[in-house]
């Protein structure tokens, strides 16, 4: 699919001051990490848990917030650094009944774990706080809850909200209709910079994210998937399996995300 012209802008304009620090995690750890999806959303949290464990987030850092009108909570790893200023990462873990849930959405939460350790080799200047969501398929439960729960100052510490859902079908695309201009166009830069695929599909009038929770209160989000035309029937069936997933495209999502989010942690808020 052709980017629209802004992109094309976008992409030129390439922070010469920015550097891109992270490291990349082996693609085998990716793979395992996807390929450990459960089918019991319990058993989920409990191995998102784990990942993060593994990845090096625990302590004070690895919490559980609980979740009104939800038998599971939410999972939350903060990277915190001085700055009051926060980047959020997020992805739901829960599925429904039908297939195995792999797409939606243990591919987008098995790489929260990934993400923290591509992030956590070098200093920011952002807390990262990367957020895994219960009850998304029961009407954005865990994140709506998440954000009703701040006031007006913690939203407004919010630099943006990068919501992960249902990536790996095939090469990274992107919601448009709804995503912050400043955050598609900084993404564009990074696919650009690194020779990595990006396309745009708009599935906001099919079904609603996670990213739909922050965007009601103005919070600046984007929403990172894979789906298409082709590939969008697969949600809530019996074809949500293991075998719908590309490695090569997944491994592609995680490096664009991974340096998408170190460019973001330079180039947000900056004031000279």
């Amino acid at each position: 699919m052709k980017l629209p012209i802004f992109f094309a802008v976008a992409a030129c304009l390439l922070a010469a001051d920015a550097t891109i620090r992270y490291a990349t995690v082996d693609k085998a750890i990716i793979q395992v990490r996807l390929a450990a999806a459960a089918k019991d959303n319990r058993a989920r949290l409990v191995k998102l848990y784990l990942f993060f464990e593994q990845s090096g987030c625990a302590g004070d850092n690895l919490k559980e917030l609980l979740v009104e009108h939800s038998k599971l909570p939410n999972l939350a790893c903060t990277l915190p650094v001085s700055s009051s200023q926060i980047i959020l990462v997020g992805a739901h873990f829960d599925h429904v009944s039908s297939g195995d849930g792999v797409i939606d959405n243990w591919s987008g939460a098995a790489l929260l774990p990934s993400l923290y350790q591509s992030l956590a080799k070098h200093p920011r200047r952002h807390t990262f706080l990367f957020v895994g969501f219960t009850d998304e398929e029961k009407g954005l439960i865990g994140s709506r809850d998440y954000v009703e729960h701040l006031d007006k100052v913690e939203r407004q510490q919010i630099s943006a909200m990068i919501n992960i859902d249902s990536v790996g079908t095939g090469p990274t695309k992107l919601e448009l209709d709804r995503g912050s201009r400043p955050l598609v166009n900084a993404l564009a830069i990074v696919a650009q910079t690194f020779q990595l695929p990006l396309g745009v599909a708009n599935v906001h009038t099919v079904g609603r994210s996670d990213s739909d929770s922050f965007q009601d209160y103005k919070i600046p989000t984007i929403n990172i998937h894979s789906l298409t035309a082709k590939t969008f029937p697969l949600l809530h069936t019996r074809h949500d399996v293991m075998a719908a997933i590309s490695q090569d495209d997944y491994f592609d999502t995680y490096r664009l995300v991974a340096a998408y989010l170190a460019y973001l942690d330079e180039v947000l808020d900056k004031t000279d």
